[in-house]
């Protein structure tokens, strides 16, 4: 913008607000206003016929390279890999030399069907893409127009409010005299810029938007005929492919499942990928599997049944229900037997030297008989009554937590009994190192193993 385009802002800056904010007298044309929005409309629709159509063209072209990539790829992978650090067979060369060779023959193909296509993309460029930007440098010369007619209206209700308001002045000065003959000129100067603009928007828009109806015609014709032309090409091509690696007379499911064979159960029998692809419950992360985990083929017991017959518990085991006995009985017997309350009975006697009340020091004896006696002592408890039972059982194997609020442990770990119930196979909870979870009672950890610590 010039330092005199600059002035002129500056100076229609306040009548730009006032015509935004609909404030005082504005000049409006109902014809030049409705031209106006349909232009608007033809600027907005030849823009987003541009982009689509180079998007068509960037699209055919891209799809025909993502292939001529896609087959790179494929050889690559169909390479051997043999001779590698990672390779257990370094001296064995496997390969799949009818892959490499389909790849490459895909590839040909592809490549011959991109250069017979290019003589019709281009056509979308030259016929479709180059027209529509030439049409739109036409809209921005017209928009140019539009603005300048804008600009002008701007000035033509400027000076015509000012010389209504020197009008509407009752006293004037010769200075406010010389100010209506400036305004007066200012105002026949802007209304023959503006009705000049006004006008020729007027008639010539109309005019645009008829050639406009004659341009789209012949446009989205050759767009249709074109993309006729690019897939009936497409299809021609891709039906004389022949490549004797693939099976075309089979189904598309078919013909998959016939080549991959067996590779999914194979790559399941993994074990880094097993309990990803299966869906089975994961093993312990270390040490030995537990044996009912090994043994996949017996079922496994229900939660809520009874106990098992086939894993009874130990004859030699102690009874956990003796063992917590012992502990109640020790506690009731600590406490039927406590200390003897403190009583003042059992202070020792005044002694005869003391001093008398009416001695010298009765004072300090009256003031140390006014103080409060101090609480009794609490009774000293005796051995092993406060001492709370504690149950505890050992883990046979490791278990890591399934699911929030399960309980984690390695096997020979030692864990401390919170709740549990009379059917060893359900749930207990447990605690080992303040962490405090679940466990099931019967697979991971033996039933018969009970201590009781104090």
């Amino acid at each position: 913008m010039s330092f005199r385009g600059f002035q002129k802002s500056v100076v229609r800056a306040p009548q730009q607000l006032k015509a935004k904010f609909n404030i005082g007298e504005h000049t409006k044309d109902a014809v030049f206003i409705d031209s106006e929005r349909r232009f608007q409309e033809l600027e907005t629709e030849t823009k987003r016929l541009h982009d689509a159509s180079r998007k068509y063209f960037d699209a055919i072209n891209g799809m025909l390279s993502h292939q001529i990539e896609f087959s790179k790829a494929m050889t690559e992978i169909y390479k051997p890999i043999s001779g590698r650090v990672s390779d257990p067979d370094s001296l064995v060369v496997h390969g799949n030399p009818e892959g490499i060779r389909a790849c490459e023959e895909y590839e040909l193909v592809v490549k011959d069907l991109q250069d017979t296509i290019a003589p019709e993309l281009e056509m979308i460029e030259s016929r479709i893409i180059r027209p529509s930007n030439e049409l739109l440098d036409v809209l921005k010369v017209i928009r140019k127009t539009a603005v300048k007619r804008d600009h002008k209206q701007l000035d033509y209700d400027r000076h015509r409010a000012t010389l209504k308001k020197l009008q509407d002045k009752k006293e004037k000065s010769a200075k406010d005299e010389k100010a209506v003959w400036k305004a007066e000129s200012d105002l026949e100067q802007s209304t023959q810029e503006y009705n000049y603009f006004n006008d020729l928007l007027k008639d010539e828009l109309p005019k645009l938007f008829s050639l406009e109806r004659q341009f789209i015609q012949p446009l989205f014709q050759s767009f249709y005929y074109m993309q006729l032309n690019i897939f009936y090409t497409l299809h021609e091509k891709m039906q004389q492919c022949d490549i004797g690696y693939f099976n075309l007379n089979l189904d598309i499911l078919e013909a998959f499942e016939e080549k991959r064979g067996d590779i999914q159960e194979q790559a399941e029998k993994l074990t880094i990928v097993r309990f990803k692809t299966s869906g089975r419950q994961r093993p312990p992360k270390y040490g030995p599997k537990p044996a009912a985990i090994e043994a996949g083929s017996q079922p496994a017991g229900l939660l809520t049944q009874g106990p098992s017959t086939s894993s009874p518990p130990s004859p030699t085991s102690p009874n956990p229900a003796a063992s917590f006995k012992y502990g109640q009985h020790t506690q009731a017997a600590a406490a039927e037997n406590p200390p003897p309350p403190y009583s003042a009975a059992a202070l020792p006697a005044k002694s005869p030297l003391s001093p008398s009340l009416g001695g010298p020091g009765s004072a300090l004896a009256a003031a140390a008989a006014g103080k409060p006696k101090p609480p009794p002592p609490k009774p000293k408890p005796t051995r092993l009554a406060g001492a709370h039972a504690v149950e505890t059982v050992t883990a046979l194997y490791d278990y890591s937590a399934q699911a929030e609020g399960d309980l984690s442990f390695r096997a020979g770990d030692v864990i401390e009994i919170v709740t549990k119930t009379q059917n060893e196979n359900e749930w207990w909870t447990g605690k080992i190192n303040g962490r405090q979870g679940q466990f099931p009672g019967e697979l991971i950890c033996d039933p018969g193993i009970y201590t009781i610590s104090f």
